[in-house]
């Protein structure tokens, strides 16, 4: 889980300290998943239509074939949904290329919904935007570079009519 939500108080102190020039409690630089490598992603999904359920962040390694395959996932998280936009973090192990699909899981069931044909019923989006109107986006469309230090990158969730 994300330490931001479930340790509001830490990550405000945090803060307070820093406003004072002291030093953060090293429990507050802690707040992402994954072992601390100085390569830091913080994916911010955006018009999420509710507040109901979780939003799943997903990262993917550099190799286009683990691209929303089965067991292919580098990194999972998910956290609860606070619309209109929820934040997940992530520390990657390099510098690297990467990509990220995010879905609402809007009734919690932790499983990407579709109806009887296929077609979504739940949100979802892909880093860059990447399209996918027709069938899944490829790697190279969602792929993004993730440089040493603080990333951030913001996805919008699209819900179908």
């Amino acid at each position: 889980m994300e330490a931001r939500t479930v340790l509001p108080g830490l990550a405000a102190l945090g803060t307070l300290l820093g406003l004072l020039g002291m030093a953060t409690p090293a429990a507050a630089k802690q707040d992402c998943v994954g072992r601390d490598t100085g390569v830091r992603l913080t994916v911010e999904v955006g018009r999420l239509k509710s507040e109901s359920g979780e939003v799943t962040v997903t990262v993917y390694p550099s190799d286009p074939s683990r691209f929303l395959a089965p067991r292919g996932k580098l990194l999972r998280l998910r956290v609860p949904a606070s619309a209109p936009t929820t934040e997940a973090c992530f520390n990657l192990p390099k510098a690297d290329i990467y990509a990220v699909a995010v879905y609402h899981d809007a009734n919690g069931n932790h499983d990407f919904d579709r109806n009887a044909v296929g077609v979504p019923t739940e949100g979802y989006g892909f880093s860059n935007d990447a399209p996918s109107r027709f069938g899944v986006p490829s790697f190279d469309s969602a792929r993004i570079n993730v440089k040493s230090g603080e990333n951030t990158i913001r996805v919008r969730m699209r819900y179908g009519k």
